[in-house]
């Protein structure tokens, strides 16, 4: 019923304004008629009503000026009083309303100002022509009570409105929080596909070429031993394969009736089946566990594996020697892995930032909350060492290779 009237109200603003001036001129004739017993009031009611008109005017204007407005009105509200009417809620109605406004449309300071001067001026203008103590009260804490009834209103919506104001700024902030969120979260997620892309691709394709290469020079001497390489090499290709289809999987829609299940996230458990590949392609890699395993969170336990691979993958595209060495180590909360290789200090890349291959592991370790080196060694070959905490310092979501 509010929300309707309020809706009235803004459409037919001036409709509505002429039906408050007129309903603001009937209660002062109203006012300047009543009599009260033992109370002289001027018999003529024209200048109360004449005064009363030049106010309800000034109100029309209050929405736009209501300062301006306030002090036409209250110039004739102590007009009126001045001439010996008795300040009743009827003749008060014009500066009532015109408290209001300002109220509900100006600071605080400023209502606390005119709210203070049309109480002062209200009670002395009631008091100068009858200054005796008949209906004292009347005269004086009756027009208070009253005016600070519109003040308080006034206050009471200026602050509602300012509260709502307030909500939807908030609401509109959280909106636009949310939206760069999201698009923040579409970039982490793109980064981390394209990281196991790379991954994937590059374990998969250095393997194969090694195994495509050594086939190609046994096919005529051996002929026996380049058949199985090549066996392997299907093999090879058919594992990469089947991890592409997974980690690409994570895009197509979850409703979609022809994605297919996704594969488990690889981890150390399937360390070995990795050395097996290597060794296939001619790596001959050493592993060694010191320390009693324990159990990782699940992207702890991606991270270790995927670091180990791009660093046996480094080794078989750009080491010198034929021998790589894994080596895990548990100490109370850390997981410490090193990947050594035995040939010439040769880096795939720059130790302190330039390929891809090196910022994929150090973003991995670094998301977990553990930490990456890498770089050649005192005595030749090249090593990638990392600690990487038993369980995540991160929040983790599901990743899939």
């Amino acid at each position: 019923m509010t929300t309707n009237l309020e809706r009235y109200a803004q459409r037919y603003r001036r409709v509505m304004s002429a039906t408050v001036v007129m309903a603001l001129l009937g209660c002062v004739t109203l006012g300047a008629l009543l009599r009260f017993p033992g109370i002289s009031q001027p018999d003529e009611q024209w200048p109360a009503v004449l005064l009363a008109t030049v106010a309800c005017l000034a109100l029309l204007k209050a929405r736009a000026r209501p300062r301006t407005a306030v002090a036409v009105v209250m110039a004739c509200s102590v007009a009126t009083f001045a001439q010996g009417y008795l300040p009743t809620p009827l003749m008060l109605a014009p500066l009532m309303l015109a408290l209001y406004r300002v109220a509900a449309h100006t600071d605080g300071r400023t209502t606390r100002v005119i709210g203070l001067a049309a109480m002062t001026l209200v009670v002395v203008g009631a008091l100068l022509d009858n200054p005796s103590t008949n209906l004292l009260l009347l005269r004086t804490v009756g027009p208070v009570l009253w005016l600070l009834l519109p003040l308080v209103g006034g206050t009471n919506a200026r602050l509602r409105v300012a509260y709502m104001e307030s909500v939807h700024a908030r609401a509109t902030h959280a909106e636009r929080t949310r939206e760069e969120e999201a698009r923040l979260r579409v970039a982490e997620e793109r980064m981390r596909i394209a990281r196991e892309l790379h991954d994937v691709v590059a374990h998969h394709m250095a393997v194969a070429n090694a195994q495509a290469g050594t086939a190609r020079h046994l096919v005529l001497t051996r002929p026996a031993q380049a058949e199985q390489l090549l066996g392997e090499l299907t093999a090879t290709t058919s594992s990469a394969l089947i991890e592409l289809r997974a980690t690409v999987g994570v895009l197509r829609h979850s409703g979609d009736p022809d994605a297919g299940s996704l594969e488990p996230a690889p981890g150390l458990d399937l360390l070995p089946e990795l050395v097996s590949t290597y060794a296939s392609a001619g790596l001959d890699v050493t592993l060694t566990t010191e320390g009693e395993p324990r159990p990782l969170s699940p992207g702890v336990d991606l991270t270790a594996y995927r670091i180990i691979q791009e660093a046996l993958t480094n080794v078989t595209k750009h080491g010198t020697g034929q021998g790589a060495d894994v080596r895990l180590t548990y100490v109370r909360s850390r997981l410490l892995i090193s990947v050594t290789n035995d040939g010439t200090a040769a880096a795939p890349e720059p130790a302190e930032g330039g390929g891809y291959g090196l910022m994929g592991m150090r973003e991995r370790a670094h998301s977990v909350g553990g930490d990456l080196r890498a770089g050649p060694r005192p005595d030749g070959g090249f090593e990638v060492s990392t600690a990487l905490p038993l369980h995540s310092l991160a929040p983790e979501e599901f990743e899939t290779p």
